[in-house]
């Protein structure tokens, strides 16, 4: 999909918004195409987040920063929100956790920063001879949250659809 598409539904056409950008996290049990098809832009989810992570993007749809932290799914974006964005009949999100190259275990340094801040305990560690032990993300069990996100001193932790999780190099 081009980054810079318009989106060609009325409301979108009629007032030249783009397409959502597939490389950002929307609020959970929203994806691309309802944001695209419903969301206006009006920011009522932003204020009502009381993690504090969700920010309209560039293009006036909702994102979520879990760098700054975790979705805790109280639901309250989806109750401030007035227009048909949300669909709890989905997944909350559509990607896991995954571990990349830059973490510090698989570099030799001892950290389980992740571990300790995954509320789904979907994180542990393989032990490894001649070294710390290796972060494991269980797919099945990640909620995709963000607490390890940004728990992580190395900025290892990144998002994936399931299935396509990072692997150390």
């Amino acid at each position: 999909m081009d980054r810079d598409a318009i989106d060609l539904g009325r409301r979108g056409f009629l007032t030249g918004r783009r397409l959502p950008r597939p490389d950002r996290v929307y609020p959970p049990w929203s994806r691309a195409a309802s944001l695209a098809a419903a969301c206006t832009g009006c920011g009522a989810c932003v204020p009502a987040c009381p993690q504090h992570i969700v920010a309209l993007d560039a293009d006036g749809y909702p994102a979520l920063d879990f760098a700054a932290g975790e979705c805790s799914f109280c639901g309250a974006c989806e109750q401030a929100c007035p227009e048909p964005v949300f669909d709890r009949s989905l997944p909350a999100f559509a990607h896991v956790a995954a571990i990349g190259a830059e973490c510090f275990a698989a570099r030799g340094i001892v950290c389980q920063s992740c571990g300790d801040a995954c509320p789904e305990a979907a994180i542990g560690f393989r032990p490894r001879l001649g070294g710390p032990a290796l972060p494991e993300v269980a797919a099945d069990r990640c909620s995709g949250c963000g607490a390890c996100i940004a728990a992580c001193p190395a900025r290892a932790v990144v998002l994936a659809a399931p299935g396509m999780e990072a692997a150390h190099g």
